[in-house]
């Protein structure tokens, strides 16, 4: 009969042991099946109707940050608008992000989200950031100048593409 003592049994070492995801983590994953609950939820409702609903949750979530989080994501979110108006916002595992064709282009990450002692602007593969064979996706952010402001504006339209 084979064995089904655990992994952490099986590793040899006592002291160390995989505890899994952090809680943190925990609850984003949470945060982004009621995502997808919600727009399962939505099916009937039309493209408007849940653009709607996704910017009021985008504008909601962005609400309960604490204050250094939320003005750098009201910010973030005004700047993103202008910039790319034909960019949806709408949450990503509980942050706003901004897609096109329901495919996340960017995001931000609040400081207070994984604990961090910054804020972070990311962009996945669908933004058109390339740039020879390396390239920055993430951006740390502590606060933003007007220069910030408008490196991130011309980023985000180099993005779209």
């Amino acid at each position: 009969m084979q064995s089904t003592k655990s992994s952490a049994e099986n590793s040899g070492t006592t002291s160390e042991q995989y505890n899994g995801f952090t809680a943190e983590e925990r609850a984003a994953m949470k945060e982004h099946a009621q995502e997808q609950k919600k727009a399962a939820a939505q099916r009937g409702s039309s493209r408007v109707e849940k653009e709607a609903a996704a910017e009021r949750d985008v504008l909601a979530k962005i609400a309960e940050m604490p204050e250094a989080d939320r003005v750098l994501a009201e910010r973030i979110h005004d700047i993103i608008k202008t910039a790319a108006p034909d960019l949806t916002p709408k949450l990503w595992y509980g942050m706003p992000a901004y897609a096109r064709d329901g495919k996340v282009l960017c995001h931000f990450q609040s400081a207070q989200k994984f604990k961090s002692r910054y804020a972070t602007l990311g962009f996945s593969d669908q933004a058109a950031l390339d740039d020879g064979a390396m390239w920055p996706t993430a951006y740390a952010l502590k606060e933003l100048t007007a220069a910030d402001e408008q490196r991130i504006s011309a980023l985000v339209k180099k993005a779209v593409g």
